[in-house]
């Protein structure tokens, strides 16, 4: 797929009007009823390659956006999840900070 291009499996007389949160690939097995004896070969399937996983993130950041988001009546979660991945990061950011307290004797 070319930046800015649609995927070679889409076709808008099959699937209708373009969703970058869709996946027009061949459908496979979830995760979720994968045995453990398919297990390997469920995983060989898949492409690990950086555009492969550009694309898995991106679908799942419109995914998100399509739930939280773009519906006509927004709640409050996605303010509140972005404080909460806010306050998980600023406190990833002053981890170092915080380990010098941690063997202090206050008495």
């Amino acid at each position: 797929m070319v930046f800015g291009g649609y995927p070679p499996e889409f076709n808008p007389r099959i699937h209708g009007p373009y969703n970058p949160a869709t996946y027009y690939g061949k459908r496979d097995i979830p995760f979720g009823e994968v045995k453990l004896g398919e297990l390997g070969s469920w995983v060989s399937r898949r492409k690990f390659t950086p555009q492969t996983t550009v694309q898995v993130v991106t679908r799942s950041g419109w995914r998100w956006a399509e739930k939280y988001l773009l519906p006509k009546k927004m709640s409050i979660a996605p303010i509140a999840q972005f404080c909460v991945c806010m306050s998980i990061g600023f406190y990833f950011l002053t981890y170092k900070a915080h380990t010098y307290h941690r063997h202090a004797k206050y008495h």
